[in-house]
């Protein structure tokens, strides 16, 4: 091939990878996103039809009672008890907010005499400094001042947001739930109705992945549900052994922000051993830092191993996987990273088979 012919499909290569990132890929994420928002009460049904399948299963199999009975008994069961234990623990941490808010003057009693001296000296090394220093400090406290002010807003902003999205948010979960019966009910018949649309072998290949795919999810889930559980109990018996207050709230509470990636148990233990050096109790403080350290080692150590043995695959592809996903998508990707890992280890083991023949 002529040097000059390579020269004109490299640049003709590049070109068309430049025009559609700047024209496609913008318009395809917009078609995406409206989708999602559209679909996102029956993504949501398909999920919690799955969540319940084994209950539902149990039900109706064993029990005997007719499948449409058990999908209602199940919702009702499942949905229903998280409900009121989501219930049950925001009137508990509403007992202890309440009990914390008494008590938080003499808390802060210590600290804000602390923080006065602190002002005091500050006041009197301030008018020592000459005039170029003090403008420039005026200047940046102008500069901070006004970035908690666009924060502040922001912020507002944000909860104005939130207050009129309730509404479309409760018909997002009125139709998610009455979805979730529908598909729940008639799984098997939607599934025919697949097989008997979709050509062969795909509509079997894709049940099948279909069927992988769950089962490795509810694998993963399994093994997330066991870190966070684990992450709780070792919070509340450590805060109880180091004599913390309201351990069994503090404990529940930090085993809550272990769900979220970005924040964890350190949204918790930081901030509360920084207030404990503040209040004069280091030795308590030192105690936090140290509980923190365990329950992190331990989750790190246990995670990927964990992961991989529930989903069968290597710790470090689901490191991998967890790390691409995050730095793609950002936190969702932690979670869709390994089940996307598992969608094509189910795609590849679906197609091998056929392909060996």
């Amino acid at each position: 091939m002529p040097g000059s012919l390579r020269v004109a499909i490299l640049i003709t290569t590049v070109l068309l990878f430049y025009l559609a990132w700047k024209y496609v890929v913008p318009e395809l994420l917009v078609i995406l996103n409206f989708l999602l928002t559209v679909l996102t009460p029956f993504i949501l049904a398909v999920i919690i039809a799955v969540l319940i399948e084994p209950v539902v299963r149990f039900l109706h199999q064993v029990c005997r009672i007719n499948r449409s009975l058990a999908v209602g008994l199940s919702m009702l069961v499942v949905i229903g008890g998280a409900g009121a234990l989501l219930t049950l623990l925001v009137l508990r941490l509403a007992v202890e907010l309440s009990e914390l808010s008494v008590r938080l003057p003499q808390y802060m009693g210590p600290l804000q005499a602390e923080i006065n001296r602190l002002v005091e000296k500050g006041k009197i090394f301030y008018f020592q400094l000459p005039p170029l220093v003090t403008e420039r400090i005026q200047e940046n406290m102008g500069t901070f001042t006004g970035w908690l002010s666009h924060v502040a807003g922001s912020l507002a902003g944000s909860l104005l947001h939130f207050i009129t999205s309730l509404p479309n948010a409760l018909v997002t979960i009125i139709v998610a739930l009455i979805a979730t019966y529908f598909f729940s009910r008639d799984y098997q018949l939607i599934i025919k109705l697949w097989l008997e649309t979709a050509p062969e072998p795909w509509g079997q290949r894709v049940v099948e992945v279909g069927r992988r795919v769950v089962g490795a999810s509810f694998g993963y889930l399994r093994a997330q549900s066991f870190l966070v559980t684990l992450t709780t109990i070792q919070s509340i018996v450590g805060l109880y052994i180091i004599g913390a207050k309201y351990s069994l709230t503090a404990g529940l509470l930090i085993g809550l922000f272990d769900i979220i990636p970005v924040l964890g148990p350190a949204t918790i233990y930081i901030p509360w051993a920084i207030w404990s050096f503040f209040t004069g109790q280091i030795a308590f403080g030192v105690k936090l830092v140290v509980l923190y350290l365990l329950v992190w080692g331990v989750r790190e150590v246990l995670q990927a191993r964990v992961v991989a043995a529930s989903l069968g695959l290597h710790p470090l592809a689901v490191l991998v996987a967890m790390y691409v996903g995050l730095k793609a998508i950002g936190v969702v990707g932690l979670v869709l990273g390994p089940l996307t890992l598992i969608a094509l280890q189910a795609a590849l083991g679906t197609i091998k088979p056929v392909n060996h023949r």
